[in-house]
């Protein structure tokens, strides 16, 4: 009987407990989640991979890290989405350079396009908890070869790619098979029913 009436004290705490913390977890901000939202304005970077191949998909992180690495200089004291963007137009002959440069010094000889647009399509991405959706934005596209391997992005402007985008799941497109690993089952005993002989 004792225990029954521990149980009944431990189910009331319970019911005023609940809407306490569906309360503080509903009134957590975006900002605090850890993942940081996409402004509307702003300027992405996506690369895409010759093939799926070890060789041609470390090409494409070596072009990415060049790329990264000379746009971000650009605009780095930059605040103004109409500036980052007027450089970044009058600069595209210099990231075709850039990515000449690193595909002589990878030895490869693969034909490649770099454009910049308002309407460069993007596959939609999962990062964590927040899904990037699909969509045409403004952006650096970089094509190496075929252009048929694992695409990379990030944002350039504001400079976002330190996020790591790349690591995000990709979200199948309709039709298409999206495989999913079954978690395995897990068995769960509450503690209180194996106390009360419950269980």
């Amino acid at each position: 009987m004792k225990k029954l009436w521990l149980l009944l004290g431990l189910l009331v705490g319970l019911f005023f407990l609940i809407p306490l913390v569906a309360f503080t977890s509903s009134s957590v901000s975006k900002e605090d989640t850890g993942y940081q939202v996409i402004p509307d304005e702003a300027i992405r970077l996506r690369i895409l991979a010759n093939s799926d191949s070890d060789s041609d998909q470390e090409i494409k992180h070596k072009v990415r890290d060049e790329i990264n690495e000379v746009v971000t200089e650009w605009v780095k004291d930059i605040d103004d989405i109409h500036e980052a963007r007027k450089l970044i137009q009058s600069r595209i002959s210099e990231l075709e350079t850039v990515v000449d440069e690193a595909l002589i010094e990878e030895e490869e000889n693969v034909g490649y396009t770099v454009e910049y647009g308002e309407n460069i399509s993007f596959p939609a991405k999962l990062y964590g908890n927040y899904l990037y959706p699909a969509g045409e934005y403004e952006a650096i596209l970089v094509t190496l070869g075929e252009g048929s391997g694992s695409n990379w992005w990030c944002v350039l402007f504001p400079p976002l790619c330190f996020l790591d985008f790349f690591n995000g799941t990709s979200v199948a497109a309709e039709g298409e098979e999206h495989e999913v690993e079954e978690e395995e089952e897990t068995e769960v005993k509450f503690f209180l029913f194996e106390w009360l002989g419950w269980s």
